[in-house]
């Protein structure tokens, strides 16, 4: 996608004309569309796409004056301008007549130019402020430019290229429009229009400022305001900017304050021009104007309009004369192309005064119904609404902005009339939605915060953060920073954040960025790490903050110990920490560091850049060993160092007695690690209750000492050994010392652990006697006919497996960090058995009693069951048989499960209904198996 800026200075007073030519960055665009250019290289269709105000119908225009002033071409070029504003408006007509509508002496020439339509060029100026019906573009295309059709058939027909189709097309619109527009037209060369680039801005405030310091001053503070910087690629918005910051300065303001948020910078700016002429025209005079511009903006922002004739004034009861004192202080400005209509100098001042008619007090009467289009605050802040409707998104901030007391007073200063404080009602009973849903569940937490950051407004923000437990935030740059961390200190109940913070916040690590970037560097980061401080200042004030994740994060040396001074403090309550995927690698240490002797801490998750860290053991010895460490759980992922730092961290698992889990979850082990873990295993004060060393590279030899573990240690319940290649051997050995009474083991898992049929013999041996197992997970083995086995253990009485399936490795009630899944425990329930699925919160949620319908149709009941592991796909088989009919029954009676109809086929029908059932799962097969027996 090609990208040019383009800006002309002609609107605005006070300037001279330095800039009034127009600057082009790249010389692409006309090459590329030369009547010259061969017909294989040249695109038929351009769409320059922009925000508002960026100079996209400049451009275009520019473009038809290059076309017709080509003095290569052997035959005269024509361009045509079609404006959607003015298409709007027009009837039924020929194509020929809606082209020469603004050129009545080009009438008899038309038929003429029609038809080289290689010469000729149309732009469709401001698709996006197309109104026409649903289906209108694409409805009666028509390719006779003789026929009398309707504006949106004709417009569509030469979009559609059905009208002229070997002419070229220059299409500008705003972004919102694209998509629709994309399926319009075919095969488009999409370019961006930016406007003014960071250069371009702060040379128009240099241009604007007589001072030098002043203009570097001003253009710093729009900097720091990321929104009201964006908003300057407008040329209009920086002329707005400047005549704002200029008058606080000349009158020896500081305007630090008006450039923190973009309502505080807009309602300055027009408090401003007319507090200068308060004298020429009574405050009291500025009141009807004021509400009718402010319904005129609204009315035009919900039906996204941008230019208002004597008919829309008409209709919504506005007096032209109303309008003069905007007019005269260039906020509304009058159509060059016709004289009775009506635009704002800027999309955002329309935004801006349309957030005004929500907080003006105003008359039933006043309005009547010409409000008829405009929708109340909860429609403005709807999710569906701004999808429809982007220009919604900003009206929603100034609402919340003008919410604000101050600002209020300031409005009702200069204007006289009445700023109603029910809005702020309205804002927060947004909040409140039905069936417990989450504050502003309207709205994402990002636009939450910006919002309540627009506001300024303290009172607001506790009362829509009262019932918030916990957030989840991404940082993409400081404005958001700043944004959360004025939220969050309000936020008084507040549990658990999530915290992301993305690349180039902090650049004091960046090595990408160029040697003389050095003090550009300093001065980024000195702002950066002072609003991460006050955010991070969260963690030692909130006394109920207790959860902690900060994952795939781009951090700094110097924000991380900023993050661990809060964490040591000793008003610092957190207990669980999750630190995953986090830079630079050096940061785990220092969490580490922060974490000893915190005795609030029972929770601890550390993974990403640790392998081969060879501190990190050992600061984590430290933590084990400190007489303050309260340490319950403790997952450290990947993780690799020497036999000694192994030996150290057994040391330290016997002396500390709060851990209760540990996950090592990918850690390399050598031979001698696995044996100093299992001798931590078999010491008396080891107090272990869950162990996983899941893909830790175990194979059959490492099985004898976990066995004789296993027979010692009467603490450990559960016990992962997932993708570990044990095969048949391991599986023996293990079984040995499950066996053994002193075996306390409830939950194993061996799911990728390469065991074949052979296994599930001593598999089989083992759930048949006397064994502790209730739980057990053998998904993705090789099992195959091995099931035959499982199925002779599962009919024994003594058989205590409840689970034979996917397996929560749990700690407390709580399911591992990130893991996911929901095994089926059948459970008796009086005289009848109950299915049920285990949730996160350990749980239960019956499903279905048994047996639901007659024998006879009990298979095509199983779709009821919405069970997690029957999946409806046809890599599931599911065995079906009564337990005294023998394998051979369970061998005939494989059926598929259909995709498209979610039915099973009818088999083994029963004269009865089966009255005990059992269900497992092992792999991706389910074993339902039939009792008729009591």
């Amino acid at each position: 996608m090609e990208k040019f800026s383009i800006w002309k200075n002609t609107l605005w007073p006070g300037d001279d004309g330095g800039f009034h030519n127009i600057t082009q960055r790249s010389p692409k665009l006309i090459s590329y569309l030369k009547p010259q250019t061969s017909i294989q290289s040249m695109p038929l269709t351009v769409v320059l796409h922009g925000p508002a105000g960026v100079g996209k119908t400049t451009v275009a225009k520019q473009l038809m004056l290059d076309w017709t002033q080509d003095d290569q071409a052997e035959t005269s070029n024509s361009a045509f301008y079609l404006s959607c504003k003015d298409l709007n408006h027009k009837g039924t007509c020929t194509f020929a007549e809606l082209i020469s509508a603004n050129g009545p002496d080009l009438q008899d020439a038309i038929p003429g130019i029609l038809t080289q339509a290689r010469k000729i060029l149309f732009v469709v100026d401001g698709f996006d402020e197309l109104r026409v019906p649903s289906g209108a573009l694409i409805h009666d295309i028509c390719g006779d430019w003789r026929k009398q059709k309707p504006v949106p058939v004709l417009l569509g027909s030469l979009l559609k290229r059905k009208m002229l189709p070997r002419s070229t097309l220059v299409i500008t619109t705003r972004p919102g429009a694209l998509r629709g527009l994309r399926l319009l037209v075919e095969q488009p060369l999409f370019i961006e229009i930016e406007g003014f680039l960071e250069l371009d801005r702060k040379a128009y405030f240099l241009k604007h400022f007589e001072e030098e310091m002043q203009a570097l001053r001003a253009f710093e503070l729009m900097k720091e305001n990321a929104a009201l910087f964006h908003m300057g690629s407008a040329p209009a918005v920086c002329w707005i900017v400047c005549t704002c910051l200029k008058r606080q300065m000349e009158r020896g303001e500081d305007p630090a304050s008006t450039c923190r948020t973009t309502t505080s910078l807009f309602l300055r700016f027009l408090c401003s021009q007319f507090t200068a002429a308060r004298s020429s025209c009574p405050r009291d005079c500025l009141q009807a104007p004021l509400k009718s511009v402010c319904l005129l903006a609204a009315e035009g922002i919900w039906t996204q309009t941008s230019v208002f004739d004597g008919e829309d004034l008409r209709r919504l009861g506005v007096q032209e004369s109303a309008l003069r004192p905007f007019l005269d202080k260039n906020i509304l400005r009058k159509s060059k192309d016709c004289e009775a209509c009506y635009s704002f100098i800027h999309l955002s001042v329309q935004q801006f005064l349309a957030a005004m008619f929500y907080v003006l007090e105003t008359e039933k009467e006043d309005v009547g119904g010409h409000r008829c289009h405009i929708g109340d605050v909860q429609k403005l802040l709807s999710k569906e609404g701004r999808l429809k409707n982007p220009s919604l998104t900003q009206v929603g901030y100034f609402v919340f902005g003008l919410s604000n007391k101050e600002r209020a007073t300031e409005l009702e200063t200069t204007f006289g009339c009445l700023v109603s404080m029910e809005v702020k009602q309205q804002l927060l009973k947004c909040r409140s939605m039905p069936q417990g849903k989450k504050p502003f569940s309207t709205m994402d937490a990002k636009e939450v915060l910006c919002c309540l950051y627009e506001s300024q407004e303290e009172e607001l923000v506790e009362e829509a953060v009262a019932a918030v437990t916990e957030i989840s935030i991404h940082l993409t740059s400081t404005l958001e920073m700043m944004q959360s961390s004025f939220c969050l200190k309000h936020c008084q109940n507040l549990q658990k954040i999530s915290l992301q913070v993305g690349k180039r916040i902090f650049l004091e690590n960046d090595t990408t960025l160029k040697s003389d970037a050095q003090v550009e560097r300093s001065q980024h980061d000195h702002h950066s790490l002072h609003l991460w401080a006050d955010l991070c200042s969260v963690f030692s004030s909130n006394k109920n903050l207790n959860f902690l994740d900060v994952r795939e994060s781009f951090l700094s040396q110097s924000s991380v110990r900023i993050l661990c001074e809060q964490i040591t403090h000793a008003t610092c309550h957190l207990q669980k920490v999750v630190i995953k995927n986090v830079s630079p690698a050096d940061a785990y240490r220092d969490f580490c560091l922060a974490f000893i002797g915190k005795k609030t801490l029972t929770h601890l998750v550390l993974e990403g850049s640790v392998h081969g860290d060879e501190m990190l053991l050992l600061l984590l010895c430290e933590i084990l060993k400190h007489p303050r460490c309260n340490l319950q759980y403790l997952k450290l992922g990947s993780c690799s160092d020497t036999p000694q730092r192994w030996a150290d961290f057994s040391s330290a698992l016997k002396i500390n007695q709060s851990l209760k889990c540990l996950d090592l979850t990918a850690s390399e082990f050598p031979d001698e690690g696995v044996k100093l873990l299992c001798s931590t295993l078999r010491h008396p004060m080891c107090f272990l209750q869950k162990l996983s060393l899941e893909n830790c590279h175990l194979t059959e030899a490492c099985c004898e000492e976990l066995s004789s573990a296993l027979i010692v240690n009467q603490r450990l319940t559960h016990l992962c050994l997932a993708k570990n290649n044990l095969g048949v051997g391991g599986v023996k050995i293990l079984c040995e010392g499950l066996s053994y009474p002193e075996c306390q083991l409830q939950t194993l898992v061996l799911c990728h652990c390469n065991i074949n049929r052979h296994g599930c013999k001593y598999i089989s041996k083992l759930l048949q006697g006397d064994s502790s197992l209730t739980d057990l997970d053998l998904g993705f083995n090789p099992i195959a006919t091995g099931l035959c086995f499982l199925c002779e253990a599962l009919k024994k009485p003594n058989c205590n497996l409840k689970c034979l399936g996917k397996v929560l490795f749990e700690v407390d009630g709580n399911p591992r960090f990130g893991e996911e899944t929901h095994p089926l425990v059948p459970r008796s329930s009086g005289s009848r058995r109950t299915l049920e699925r285990k949730t996160y919160d350990g749980q239960s949620i019956s499903c279905k009693t048994w047996p639901p319908t007659p024998a006879s149709t009990w298979p095509g009941s199983l779709v009821g069951y919405d069970c997690a592991q029957l999946k409806m796909n046809s890599a599931i088989k599911v065995y079906l048989a009564p337990m005294e009919a023998g394998l051979s029954a369970v061998e005939d009676s494989v059926f598929q499960p259909s995709v498209s109809t979610r039915e099973f086929p009818a088999c083994l029908p029963f004269q009865d209904p089966p009255r005990h059932a059992r269900l497992a799962m092992v792999g991706s097969t389910v074993l339902l198996l039939l009792n008729r027996r009591r």
